[in-house]
């Protein structure tokens, strides 16, 4: 049964290998994309023109139907910073040609603060971001909407929160 077992369990740690490895890999080229793109193989000029425009039709359809999404360098940095304080690896299909900045920080204002009953923050901030505090720390001065939050990368996973340039408190991302 033993030998059943350490076969299984081999088994299953390489699909899991395999899994997390095809998981990181960037996404391939898209098909309407890349239908535009075989266009250039075309040695006849007037049938390569056919299939630029019938291909560029159907990436204009796709994109306008939401099929397929073309953004540009800024758009990434946005939706980078966006999802700051998340451990997201689909965000790598954004790291296509130069070496996407690190994001390190961001500061973002004040949107909504509130205490629970423990007196632990949740702290609402402009765009959207939501962060709850997880340690027993205290602002040195009481969050308030309109004022600058600084959220910096700390140890295993957590961020430090500070306003106003204070002492920070360490909290975790909910959304």
């Amino acid at each position: 049964m033993t030998g059943f077992r350490a076969r299984a369990s081999l088994a299953a740690g390489l699909l899991l290998a395999a899994t997390a490895a095809q998981a990181a890999e960037p996404p391939g080229r898209t098909a309407v994309l890349q239908r535009l793109l075989d266009c250039r193989t075309v040695a006849d000029a007037a049938a390569r023109l056919t299939c630029y425009d019938a291909a560029a039709g159907a990436m204009d359809q796709a994109e306008a139907k939401g099929d397929i999404v073309v953004v540009d360098r800024e758009q990434a940095r946005t939706v980078r910073r966006q999802g700051f304080g998340f451990n997201l690896p689909s965000l790598s299909l954004f790291d296509r040609g130069e070496k996407p900045q690190e994001i390190d920080r961001v500061q973002l204002k004040i949107a909504e603060a509130r205490q629970d009953g423990n007196g632990k923050w949740t702290i609402a901030l402009e765009g959207g971001q939501v962060w709850r505090q997880i340690d027993t720390g205290d602002f040195s001065v009481r969050p308030k909407p309109g004022m600058t939050a600084i959220i910096r990368r700390a140890t295993l996973g957590s961020y430090l929160v500070s306003i106003g340039g204070r002492a920070g408190v360490r909290m975790h991302r909910d959304r």
